[in-house]
């Protein structure tokens, strides 16, 4: 999954993206909310990690602007302030959570982690297609119980695919997913990784759509 922080306070701003990172995500990050309003309206993300308090645009403003425009990604607010209401701005202007600095970063990617499922229409923390079970708090995948081992790549093609199962996911999606905005986004590897899953996973879990991509779950 592919995650967006958006804060002006550069060591918290790497400690963030550094434990998303070994969370097998892929991080994008700005330091002003100029900077972070663009990327998050022209890069696709799965999550936001988003601070009210930003030079240039306040992460309110942001947050309007990118709803206003039809951006509907999760977005988790940071705040220094404790106030109820601005708690309750944050959520009317379109937040999905909030949460108060000082934070347990653990707190932070479980709190990341629920946003992601639950704009995939999942409840639980396992996510499950048939035999395959994800689970995205260890990032461990299991076939009928028994543990499969997958490279961080590997696990973040399944992750995305499991989280959208049943819809048929492009090539150019999976890569706009899989890399931040400055990797090489090379989506002729996409394909190297779906070989690389089919020979660890049950014959045809996952679905080539001629012309179109890939699917898990549903019919063939």
């Amino acid at each position: 999954m592919r995650v967006l922080v958006v804060e002006d306070d550069a060591a918290l701003r790497t400690q963030i993206a550094d434990a998303l990172r070994a969370s097998d995500h892929a991080v994008d990050s700005a330091a002003s909310g100029i900077d972070g309003e663009h990327l998050g309206r022209v890069e696709p993300f799965d999550a936001v990690v988003l601070d009210l308090g930003l030079p240039g645009r306040d992460g309110l403003a942001v947050l309007r602007g990118w709803r206003a425009a039809g951006v509907a990604t999760p977005v988790l607010l940071l705040t220094a302030r404790s106030s109820w209401q601005e708690k309750v701005l944050g959520i009317d202007a379109g937040a999905d959570d909030y949460l108060a600095k000082p934070f347990q970063m653990e707190e932070l990617l479980a709190r990341l982690r629920a946003l992601i499922r639950r704009s995939g229409g999942h409840a639980q923390a396992e996510l499950r297609c048939g035999p395959v079970q994800l689970d995205t708090r260890s990032c461990q995948v299991s076939v009928a119980g028994s543990v499969v081992n997958l490279t961080g790549h590997e696990y973040r093609v399944l992750a995305f695919l499991m989280h959208h199962a049943e819809r048929v996911v492009s090539r150019t999606e999976l890569a706009e997913h899989l890399y931040a905005r400055d990797a090489d986004r090379d989506s002729n590897t996409i394909d190297v990784f779906i070989a690389r899953l089919r020979r660890k996973l049950p014959e045809n879990f996952i679905v080539t759509v001629r012309g179109l991509g890939f699917r898990v779950g549903g019919s063939a």
